[in-house]
């Protein structure tokens, strides 16, 4: 873990506009973040708590897909001033949250001048009040679609795995958002560990280089075992906490929420 990102002028510190608003990073795809997204709303949803899942990533939408939905609702319809962030808002009964699906397919969002982005990461921090959490998947990487939605957010957790590339850009994540935002509760996910003593070693790779680097010391929010179980559920568009909540991966992630809770 020697590969730093490009440097950027640091900024003051600024307060996050929504406490209650948790958004879910990673410095590359296939890290197992958009399942992780709905595992963690559905879990938070069944500790008693509103929830909202919004998919933040403009280019490459799935929040739905991975629940088998067909939402007739969706940020495209928002962007293009047909539709308020709140009437996008489609109900997942099963699940017991609230979902703001992206345009699935379609990267024409992830263009959107920074202006109406600005604007829509308002909207978004306003309809936070109407909630308990509100938990926002990003797309993977540190563009500005990425950063505008993690600046709305009271908590950022970071999902990597043990992959070299996911260290190295869960890092280049952390670093870019230290920079713009200095103090942000920024907390780092362990996904597909192979045990949880593993998953603490690949967080204290992780921490060594924040820590050496950045002089920060992101703490570890939990870890996720590998399980065979996620496979399936995604495959059959259901999610985990249904199909099988007694597995491995679903109970770390509920073990996670009740230590976010607690913090």
């Amino acid at each position: 873990m020697t590969t730093e990102a490009p440097t950027l002028a640091p900024r003051a510190p600024q307060r996050a506009k929504g406490r209650n608003v948790v958004a879910v990073a990673s410095g590359k795809g296939g890290v197992g973040k958009t399942w992780f997204s709905i595992t963690l709303s559905h879990a938070l949803a069944r500790a008693g708590k509103r929830v909202l899942l919004f998919d933040g990533d403009l280019g490459l939408a799935n929040v739905d897909i991975q629940l088998g939905l067909m939402p007739k609702t969706d940020l495209g319809s928002v962007v293009a001033g047909r539709l308020t962030l709140n009437q996008a808002m489609t109900r997942y009964p099963e699940g017991g949250f609230d979902i703001i699906a992206g345009r699935s397919g379609s990267g024409t969002l992830a263009n959107i001048p920074l202006s109406r982005l600005q604007m829509l990461g308002d909207d978004l921090v306003v309809l936070s009040n109407s909630y308990d959490k509100v938990v926002v998947d990003l797309g993977a990487g540190v563009e500005k679609t990425t950063r505008n939605f993690a600046q709305q957010a009271g908590t950022i957790l970071v999902v990597t795995t043990d992959e070299p590339t996911s260290l190295t850009d869960a890092y280049a994540f952390i670093k870019v958002t230290h920079m713009e935002r200095p103090g942000t509760d920024m907390r780092v996910v362990v996904n597909m560990a192979n045990s949880t003593r593993e998953g603490e070693r690949i967080y204290n790779t992780l921490l060594k280089a924040c820590e050496g680097f950045l002089k920060i010391s992101p703490p570890l929010a939990g870890v996720i075992r590998r399980d065979l179980k996620v496979r399936e559920a995604i495959r059959n568009q259901t999610p985990i906490l249904i199909r099988s909540p007694n597995c491995e991966a679903a109970t770390d992630v509920e073990a996670l929420v009740e230590r976010l809770l607690r913090s």
